[in-house]
Protein backbone atom coordinates (compact mmCIF):
# COMPACT_ATOMS: atom_id res chain seq x y z
CA UNK A 1 0.00 0.00 0.00
CA UNK A 2 2.86 2.36 0.81
CA UNK A 3 4.30 1.98 -2.69
CA UNK A 4 0.87 2.55 -4.23
CA UNK A 5 0.62 5.83 -2.35
CA UNK A 6 4.16 6.66 -3.52
CA UNK A 7 3.00 6.15 -7.12
CA UNK A 8 -0.10 8.29 -6.54
CA UNK A 9 1.80 11.17 -4.93
CA UNK A 10 4.46 10.92 -7.63
CA UNK A 11 1.79 11.21 -10.34
CA UNK A 12 0.09 14.16 -8.64
CA UNK A 13 3.33 16.06 -8.20
CA UNK A 14 4.40 15.12 -11.71
CA UNK A 15 1.26 16.74 -13.13
CA UNK A 16 1.89 19.93 -11.20
CA UNK A 17 5.51 19.97 -12.30
CA UNK A 18 4.83 19.09 -15.92
CA UNK A 19 2.46 22.01 -16.34
CA UNK A 20 4.98 24.72 -15.54
CA UNK A 21 8.36 23.13 -16.22
CA UNK A 22 9.36 22.03 -12.73
CA UNK A 23 10.59 18.80 -11.22
CA UNK A 24 7.91 19.17 -8.57
CA UNK A 25 10.40 18.60 -5.75
CA UNK A 26 9.07 21.52 -3.73
CA UNK A 27 5.74 19.72 -3.43
CA UNK A 28 7.22 16.27 -3.02
CA UNK A 29 9.56 17.17 -0.15
CA UNK A 30 6.84 17.86 2.47
CA UNK A 31 5.11 14.61 1.43
CA UNK A 32 8.28 12.58 1.95
CA UNK A 33 8.89 14.07 5.37
CA UNK A 34 5.39 14.52 6.79
CA UNK A 35 3.46 11.63 5.22
CA UNK A 36 6.12 8.98 4.62
CA UNK A 37 8.15 9.98 7.71
CA UNK A 38 11.59 10.12 6.13
CA UNK A 39 14.32 12.03 7.90
CA UNK A 40 14.98 15.35 6.18
CA UNK A 41 18.30 14.32 4.63
CA UNK A 42 16.82 11.01 3.43
CA UNK A 43 13.90 12.92 1.91
CA UNK A 44 16.28 15.30 0.16
CA UNK A 45 18.23 12.46 -1.47
CA UNK A 46 15.08 10.61 -2.55
CA UNK A 47 13.71 13.91 -3.82
CA UNK A 48 16.79 14.48 -5.96
CA UNK A 49 16.55 11.00 -7.50
CA UNK A 50 12.85 11.30 -8.32
CA UNK A 51 13.33 14.91 -9.45
CA UNK A 52 15.99 13.86 -11.95
CA UNK A 53 13.61 11.36 -13.53
CA UNK A 54 10.67 13.79 -13.47
CA UNK A 55 12.66 16.68 -14.92
CA UNK A 56 14.14 14.53 -17.69
CA UNK A 57 10.80 13.17 -18.84
CA UNK A 58 9.06 16.54 -18.42
CA UNK A 59 11.66 18.04 -20.76
CA UNK A 60 11.08 15.28 -23.31
CA UNK A 61 7.28 15.54 -23.13
CA UNK A 62 7.23 19.35 -23.23
CA UNK A 63 9.49 19.41 -26.29
CA UNK A 64 6.51 18.45 -28.43
CA UNK A 65 4.74 21.61 -27.27
CA UNK A 66 7.57 24.11 -26.92
CA UNK A 67 9.87 22.78 -29.65
CA UNK A 68 13.49 21.72 -29.23
CA UNK A 69 14.59 24.30 -31.78
CA UNK A 70 13.39 27.07 -29.44
CA UNK A 71 15.33 25.54 -26.56
CA UNK A 72 18.55 25.23 -28.55
CA UNK A 73 18.13 28.80 -29.80
CA UNK A 74 18.64 29.88 -26.18
CA UNK A 75 21.57 27.60 -25.45
CA UNK A 76 23.70 30.52 -24.22
CA UNK A 77 21.15 31.26 -21.49
CA UNK A 78 21.21 27.62 -20.40
CA UNK A 79 25.01 27.51 -20.29
CA UNK A 80 25.18 30.84 -18.45
CA UNK A 81 22.95 29.83 -15.53
CA UNK A 82 24.13 26.21 -15.58
CA UNK A 83 27.76 27.22 -15.08
CA UNK A 84 26.83 28.81 -11.76
CA UNK A 85 24.33 26.15 -10.70
CA UNK A 86 26.85 23.31 -11.03
CA UNK A 87 29.24 25.14 -8.73
CA UNK A 88 26.43 25.93 -6.28
CA UNK A 89 25.18 22.34 -6.36
CA UNK A 90 28.63 21.05 -5.43
CA UNK A 91 28.89 23.54 -2.55
CA UNK A 92 25.38 22.88 -1.24
CA UNK A 93 25.91 19.19 -0.51
CA UNK A 94 28.69 20.03 1.95
CA UNK A 95 26.26 22.13 4.00
CA UNK A 96 23.43 19.60 3.82
CA UNK A 97 25.54 16.72 5.12
CA UNK A 98 27.13 18.67 7.98
CA UNK A 99 24.40 20.74 9.61
CA UNK A 100 21.98 19.63 12.29
CA UNK A 101 18.81 17.85 11.11
CA UNK A 102 16.56 20.38 12.90
CA UNK A 103 18.44 23.27 11.31
CA UNK A 104 18.11 21.72 7.87
CA UNK A 105 14.39 21.24 8.46
CA UNK A 106 14.01 24.94 9.34
CA UNK A 107 15.86 25.93 6.17
CA UNK A 108 13.50 23.75 4.14
CA UNK A 109 10.45 25.39 5.76
CA UNK A 110 11.76 28.92 5.14
CA UNK A 111 12.58 28.04 1.54
CA UNK A 112 9.09 26.63 0.97
CA UNK A 113 7.47 29.75 2.39
CA UNK A 114 9.67 31.88 0.16
CA UNK A 115 8.73 29.90 -2.94
CA UNK A 116 5.04 30.02 -2.05
CA UNK A 117 5.10 33.81 -2.00
CA UNK A 118 6.93 33.85 -5.35
CA UNK A 119 4.25 31.63 -6.86
CA UNK A 120 1.28 33.45 -5.34
CA UNK A 121 2.64 36.85 -6.33
CA UNK A 122 4.04 35.81 -9.68
CA UNK A 123 1.54 37.91 -11.64
CA UNK A 124 2.87 40.99 -9.84
CA UNK A 125 6.50 40.01 -10.31
CA UNK A 126 6.19 39.02 -13.95
CA UNK A 127 4.05 42.00 -14.86
CA UNK A 128 7.18 44.14 -14.76
CA UNK A 129 9.10 44.44 -17.98
CA UNK A 130 12.32 42.47 -18.22
CA UNK A 131 15.36 44.34 -16.99
CA UNK A 132 17.15 46.31 -19.68
CA UNK A 133 20.72 45.35 -18.87
CA UNK A 134 23.95 45.24 -20.86
CA UNK A 135 25.01 41.77 -21.97
CA UNK A 136 27.94 41.43 -19.56
CA UNK A 137 25.67 42.29 -16.60
CA UNK A 138 23.08 39.73 -17.71
CA UNK A 139 25.80 37.10 -17.83
CA UNK A 140 27.04 38.06 -14.36
CA UNK A 141 23.55 38.01 -12.83
CA UNK A 142 22.74 34.70 -14.53
CA UNK A 143 25.95 33.13 -13.21
CA UNK A 144 25.44 34.38 -9.63
CA UNK A 145 21.78 33.33 -9.68
CA UNK A 146 22.91 29.91 -10.88
CA UNK A 147 25.21 29.52 -7.88
CA UNK A 148 22.38 30.31 -5.46
CA UNK A 149 20.01 27.98 -7.30
CA UNK A 150 22.57 25.17 -7.28
CA UNK A 151 23.15 25.51 -3.53
CA UNK A 152 19.44 25.27 -2.77
CA UNK A 153 19.04 22.41 -5.25
CA UNK A 154 21.55 20.10 -3.59
CA UNK A 155 20.76 21.19 -0.03
CA UNK A 156 17.01 20.78 -0.29
CA UNK A 157 16.64 18.17 -3.01
CA UNK A 158 14.86 20.49 -5.43
CA UNK A 159 15.46 21.35 -9.06
CA UNK A 160 15.19 25.08 -8.34
CA UNK A 161 12.76 25.84 -11.15
CA UNK A 162 10.88 28.49 -9.18
CA UNK A 163 14.11 30.46 -9.00
CA UNK A 164 15.39 29.61 -12.48
CA UNK A 165 12.19 30.60 -14.30
CA UNK A 166 11.90 34.13 -12.82
CA UNK A 167 15.61 34.68 -13.49
CA UNK A 168 15.22 33.70 -17.14
CA UNK A 169 12.11 35.84 -17.60
CA UNK A 170 13.31 38.99 -15.86
CA UNK A 171 16.95 38.98 -16.92
CA UNK A 172 16.79 37.44 -20.40
CA UNK A 173 13.26 38.53 -21.47
CA UNK A 174 12.02 35.05 -22.40
CA UNK A 175 8.40 33.82 -22.49
CA UNK A 176 7.29 31.95 -19.36
CA UNK A 177 6.48 28.66 -21.11
CA UNK A 178 9.80 28.58 -22.96
CA UNK A 179 11.49 29.59 -19.70
CA UNK A 180 9.98 26.47 -18.13
CA UNK A 181 11.67 24.21 -20.69
CA UNK A 182 14.97 26.07 -20.35
CA UNK A 183 14.66 25.60 -16.60
CA UNK A 184 14.30 21.84 -17.06
CA UNK A 185 17.40 21.76 -19.28
CA UNK A 186 19.36 23.57 -16.56
CA UNK A 187 17.96 21.41 -13.77
CA UNK A 188 19.01 18.05 -15.23
CA UNK A 189 22.80 18.49 -14.91
CA UNK A 190 22.38 20.47 -11.67
CA UNK A 191 20.56 17.55 -10.02
CA UNK A 192 23.11 15.08 -11.41
CA UNK A 193 25.90 17.11 -9.81
CA UNK A 194 24.10 17.05 -6.46
CA UNK A 195 23.58 13.29 -6.63
CA UNK A 196 27.19 12.74 -7.66
CA UNK A 197 28.39 14.67 -4.62
CA UNK A 198 26.09 12.72 -2.29
CA UNK A 199 27.39 9.52 -3.86
CA UNK A 200 31.01 10.57 -3.34
CA UNK A 201 30.19 11.03 0.35
CA UNK A 202 28.46 7.62 0.38
CA UNK A 203 25.19 9.23 1.47
CA UNK A 204 23.16 7.31 -1.13
CA UNK A 205 23.51 4.28 1.13
CA UNK A 206 20.96 5.92 3.43
CA UNK A 207 18.18 5.29 0.88
CA UNK A 208 19.44 1.99 -0.57
CA UNK A 209 16.67 0.04 1.17
CA UNK A 210 14.02 2.32 -0.39
CA UNK A 211 14.54 1.28 -4.01
CA UNK A 212 11.01 -0.05 -4.58
CA UNK A 213 9.52 3.08 -3.03
CA UNK A 214 11.69 5.32 -5.22
CA UNK A 215 10.84 3.37 -8.40
CA UNK A 216 7.10 3.56 -7.57
CA UNK A 217 7.20 7.32 -7.00
CA UNK A 218 9.40 7.89 -10.05
CA UNK A 219 7.09 5.90 -12.32
CA UNK A 220 4.10 7.86 -11.03
CA UNK A 221 6.03 11.08 -11.69
CA UNK A 222 6.66 10.07 -15.31
CA UNK A 223 2.95 9.43 -15.89
CA UNK A 224 2.08 12.70 -14.17
CA UNK A 225 4.65 14.66 -16.18
CA UNK A 226 3.11 13.30 -19.40
CA UNK A 227 -0.38 14.36 -18.32
CA UNK A 228 0.85 17.79 -17.23
CA UNK A 229 2.64 18.33 -20.54
CA UNK A 230 -0.56 17.52 -22.43
CA UNK A 231 -2.48 20.06 -20.32
CA UNK A 232 0.23 22.64 -21.08
CA UNK A 233 -1.47 23.42 -24.39
CA UNK A 234 -4.72 24.38 -22.70
CA UNK A 235 -3.94 25.76 -19.24
CA UNK A 236 -2.88 29.35 -18.69
CA UNK A 237 -0.18 30.00 -16.12
CA UNK A 238 -1.62 33.06 -14.37
CA UNK A 239 -4.14 31.28 -12.16
CA UNK A 240 -2.14 28.05 -12.04
CA UNK A 241 0.79 29.68 -10.24
CA UNK A 242 -1.52 31.07 -7.58
CA UNK A 243 -3.05 27.63 -6.93
CA UNK A 244 0.38 26.01 -6.75
CA UNK A 245 1.55 28.74 -4.42
CA UNK A 246 -1.32 28.04 -2.03
CA UNK A 247 -0.55 24.30 -2.12
CA UNK A 248 3.10 25.04 -1.41
CA UNK A 249 2.18 27.35 1.46
CA UNK A 250 0.04 24.63 3.04
CA UNK A 251 2.88 22.15 2.56
CA UNK A 252 5.27 24.51 4.32
CA UNK A 253 2.89 24.78 7.30
CA UNK A 254 2.63 21.00 7.42
CA UNK A 255 6.38 20.54 7.32
CA UNK A 256 6.85 23.20 10.00
CA UNK A 257 4.82 21.04 12.40
CA UNK A 258 7.08 18.04 11.78
CA UNK A 259 9.64 17.49 14.56
CA UNK A 260 12.81 15.87 13.26
CA UNK A 261 15.42 14.33 15.52
CA UNK A 262 17.90 16.75 17.04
Amino acid sequence: MRNIWAFAWGALVGILGGLIGLGGAEFRLPVLVSIFNYRTLQAIIINLIVSLITVTFSFIFRSGVIGLENVFANLTVIINILAGSLIGSYIGVNYATKINERTLNRIVVVFLFFLSFILIGHHLIFSFQSLQLPSFLKIAIGFLAGIVIGIFSSMLGVAGGELIIPTIILVFAIDIKLAGSLSLAISIPTIIMGLFKYRSQQRLQEVKSEQIFIVSMAFGSIIGALIGSIFLRYVTNSWLYVILGVILLLSAFKLAKHKPAA
